[in-house]
């Protein structure tokens, strides 16, 4: 009896140590709860990314993130997962693997706090505050089912990343703004964007960035100007305040609230703006009306 307790000690134990050396899938793993929804945080993620120099080389959805980091003669890889536990909160899980050295770190985690394991602190620390910032620099508020205003409006069509939308949006509104007054074509509203597709897995988005007009028989031809109205629709609003750059924040958001109700919807969003940027002021005081259509 007691020779087969050595043995299934000795075969729990070989097991463990199996699995610890060569079947764990990280090195170093942390968990943190973060005032973000998924979306939020998986752009947050590709943001920081670009200025940590990594580099995206997976995705699922908006759940999942692969990273690679090189540091000296090791390839680091970074595994996000990202759950919603509430309509406001999300729970992220990081796991961080050395993928030419994992064997050795293994050996030594018992013994002594390892470079790697600092290394791997202080980037998770890093991300950590890099979204708590970003979190703190925007707010989105669910106003609820409504309909999204008709307007005819004279606009650009563009295309690209959504990071880029609000670059667009200053690249072509010096043409629009001169174009229409030069013809006294008569404003009608605020400059708005209708999202006409938009590519989830890989950010980008087709837009056209158009300024409300009053319709006439006498507007200006322009090759980069066309016309068009866009009808009354019903749909979901939020209201969201901060830069322009990070609006879509408040798609996932939207998008997010549809799916919770149950509701059918297009995956093109239409942002009305209340705000010039070049007039600079408090980001958090800058407005725009968010829509996303019902089917």
């Amino acid at each position: 009896m007691a020779k087969k307790l050595l043995w299934l000690g000795l075969g729990a134990l070989l097991l463990a140590a199996l699995l610890y050396f060569f079947l764990l899938p990280s090195d170093y793993t942390v968990t943190f709860k973060a005032n973000a929804l998924p979306g939020t945080i998986n752009q947050t993620i590709k943001a920081w990314n670009y200025e940590a120099k990594g580099e995206i080389v997976d995705q699922e959805g908006l759940n999942f993130v692969e990273q690679r980091f090189t540091f000296g003669d090791s390839l680091h890889r970074y595994r996000w997962k990202i759950d919603q536990i509430t309509d406001t909160s999300s729970q992220v899980t990081l796991q961080i693997k050395d993928l030419e050295h994992s064997l050795k770190h293994r050996l030594q985690k018992p013994f002594q706090e390892t470079e790697f394991q600092k290394r791997s602190a202080q980037t998770a620390q890093a991300f950590f505050d890099y979204l708590n910032d970003h979190i703190d620099l925007f707010k989105v508020k669910i106003d609820g089912i409504t309909e999204i205003p008709s307007t005819y409006c004279a606009y650009v069509p563009l295309e690209g990343k959504q990071f880029d939308k609000a670059r667009g949006m200053m690249d072509y509104y010096t043409l629009l703004s001169n174009v229409l007054y030069n013809n006294q074509v008569e404003l009608n509203g605020t400059p708005l964007v209708e999202i006409t597709e938009w590519d989830m897995e890989n950010d980008s988005i087709s837009y056209n960035f158009c300024f409300p007009i009053i319709r006439s028989d006498k507007l200006p031809l322009h090759p980069q100007i066309k016309y068009k109205r866009l009808f009354a629709k019903k749909a979901v609003k939020a209201t969201y305040n901060g830069n322009y750059i990070t609006s879509d924040r408040a798609w996932y958001a939207l998008v997010n609230y549809a799916e919770t109700n149950d509701l059918e919807y297009d995956l093109t969003p239409i942002e009305f703006f209340f705000n010039n940027p070049n007039a600079g002021g408090n980001e958090l005081e800058w407005r725009a009306d968010i829509y996303l259509p019902l089917k």
